[in-house]
């Protein structure tokens, strides 16, 4: 009876005529019983037995199929790059890699009420009604082996914006010197396609651009760092003005230098063959048919 009531639980509640997207276990305590496997049983006891198993239908986690027919390619090269390889050579000392991106809509919430910082038995309080004083779009570029930052404000993104950053990298040593500079990217519009590469290239020949595949921002490494930078920095968001925002993010790169250290990456192609093995064999045929 246990192993069917653990089978109930691996189900969807739509399977089985009910009008609900996941059981909580008070529900799957109702269904057990409706369904006839036993006459009596409590919440208690159905937890346990799932828990036996780290069954826990009242959760769920939103993911998304590799749709770019060429994702073990685009994302075995920037793999590679972590590991300070490209096309089968051991980069050399001077070749470096970044990881670029933009985190856009940064809002300044000056609240209505002054923040109370925390105090004995009390946490911070922060003022719910706030007023908009204008967005920053952050753009950032993360050295992955030297734990190195650049960053700037823009009040949008666009090619410009992106191309003033790049600027602003590869005029510093010593990537200004340097034999080979990769970028790693995503699609945004802002460094999206061939046009892109020649952009880049045209003004910096030692540059290498290198795009990831679609949907797939967990292989950048900054992506990283913008999640450090939303907890550290902008939450709560209480700034009196936009210029008060731009003067944290610069200030916190500088304090997060003195710091970090480069993340310990340990995706490797090994587990990305894995990982598409299994998602292959998982997918529906309707996916199969469009990759």
């Amino acid at each position: 009876m246990v192993l069917q009531v653990k089978a109930l639980a691996c189900e969807l509640p739509c399977q089985r005529g009910l009008p609900l997207s996941r059981f909580s276990v008070g529900e799957l305590a109702a269904e057990v019983r409706r369904t006839g496997l036993v006459a009596t049983i409590g919440d208690t006891t159905i937890w346990r037995w799932l828990h036996q198993d780290a069954i826990r239908p009242w959760q769920h986690r939103c993911w998304i199929f590799p749709r770019d027919p060429d994702f073990a390619v685009k994302a075995g090269r920037i793999l590679d790059l972590y590991e300070r390889t490209w096309e089968g050579r051991p980069l050399s000392d001077d070749e470096f890699v970044l990881s670029t991106d933009e985190k856009t809509s940064i809002q300044a919430r000056a609240r209505c009420h002054p923040t109370v910082p925390p105090q004995p038995g009390s946490p911070m309080r922060v003022e719910h009604e706030y007023q908009r004083r204008g967005a920053w779009a952050y753009l950032a570029a993360l050295d992955v082996h030297r734990a190195k930052l650049f960053g700037r404000c823009e009040l949008r993104t666009g090619i410009q914006p992106f191309e003033r950053l790049v600027d602003q990298v590869m005029a510093t040593p010593p990537y200004r010197d340097a034999r080979r500079v990769f970028w790693i990217m995503d699609n945004g519009s802002s460094h999206r396609g061939e046009p892109s590469i020649h952009r880049l290239q045209e003004a910096h020949p030692r540059l290498v651009p290198v795009h990831g595949p679609v949907h797939a921002s967990w292989l950048n490494q900054v992506e990283i760092y913008f999640s450090i930078v939303q907890r550290k920095v902008l939450t709560p968001n209480d700034f009196p003005s936009l210029a008060a925002v731009r003067e944290r993010l610069l200030a916190f790169q500088d304090y997060y230098e003195t710091i970090a250290s480069p993340f310990q990456w340990s995706f490797t192609r090994s587990d990305l063959d894995r990982l598409l093995d299994r998602i292959g064999a998982t997918a529906s045929p309707l996916y199969r048919k469009a990759a």
